[in-house]
């Protein structure tokens, strides 16, 4: 029984689907035609069909109106994003072009400075080339392209355009190495203003010795300048080195006036040292013959003799 029914609705589905399909290119074919006849009656029937089907039909449009406005904004951000690819390229670009107009900036200023500063005008000073850096965590120094034909002694003091760098250790007949102020080995005697401290800066290879041997440590503050003393002859005092600044860890560093990340041109400061007074005496006493101290006698009270 089942299957005589599938059966049954087998034979009734086939010739449903065919009049359907038949009535239905029937009436886009009289839709196609009456859109076509060109009469006035027939116009004025349309404009009344269009009139009250169309309005009726937006919920039918509205996924085209969707699809359509999807596939605008699709494009949109399509430009949008090309557009922004551009601008970031033209933004590296630009990043590029600062700074290198900012590396020729800092290199002019310490041309100039180089050439305008005012030292003690019993210094002289010869201007050299850094060739290379050491290159290694454990040394810092770096090498100059003026050496001991130019008069360099060890122990000069180089700077740049700004602040003390470091000083001369190693001669050749054509270079120098300079040993930097942040080296492990470097201690230079300082002045610590306007509190007039005396301190040592010494270098532990990080971009900011630290201070040590204060004389009064809570008369140092942040912000002080930290100039070179001229204690023991080697370095000429006055010398700028930097500001006082305070680690993490409470420990007074100095951040240093030099620019170490763009060293290209040396001062090395010709500086014999301080005159030896030679002659005490001189200073403490007048000059004139001096009495031996033999022939300084006490007083002693006069005898009568009778």
């Amino acid at each position: 029984m089942a299957r005589d029914r599938s059966l049954a609705t087998t034979d009734y589905t086939g010739p449903l689907r065919r009049l359907l399909l038949a009535v239905l290119v029937i009436i886009l074919g009289a839709t196609f035609l009456l859109w076509r006849i060109d009469s006035p009656r027939v116009e004025r029937f349309r404009a009344q069909v269009t009139d009250r089907l169309v309005p009726n039909f937006d919920w039918a449009m509205a996924p085209v109106t969707g699809t359509i406005n999807l596939l605008r904004d699709f494009q949109s951000y399509q430009r949008l994003s090309e557009q922004n690819q551009e601008l970031r390229s033209e933004l590296r670009q630009m990043q590029a072009w600062k700074e290198a107009a900012l590396q020729l900036e800092q290199e002019n200023a310490r041309l100039l400075d180089l050439n305008k500063v005012r030292l003690d005008p019993r210094l002289t000073f010869i201007t050299g080339v850094v060739l290379a850096d050491s290159g290694s965590p454990f040394r810092q120094s770096v090498l100059l392209n003026v050496g001991a034909r130019d008069g360099l002694l060890d122990g000069w003091a180089t700077m740049d355009g700004i602040g003390l760098v470091g000083r001369i250790s190693g001669l050749g007949e054509n270079t120098a190495r300079v040993i930097l102020l942040t080296d492990a080995s470097s201690r230079i005697p300082a002045t610590i203003q306007p509190s007039g401290q005396r301190a040592i800066v010494a270098g532990d290879n990080s971009a900011a010795p630290f201070i040590d041997f204060i004389e009064s440590p809570d008369l140092v503050r942040p912000g002080d300048r930290v100039i070179s003393s001229g204690d023991g002859g080697v370095f000429p005092a006055g010398l700028l080195i930097g500001q006082v600044a305070a680690d993490p860890g409470g420990r007074l560093r100095v951040r240093l006036a030099a620019d170490y990340e763009r060293l290209k041109f040396l001062r090395v400061l010709r500086h014999y040292g301080t005159e030896a007074v030679t002659d005490t005496a001189q200073v403490i006493a007048p000059s004139g013959p001096l009495i031996p101290q033999d022939d300084i006698l006490p007083d002693t009270p006069a005898v009568a003799n009778e």
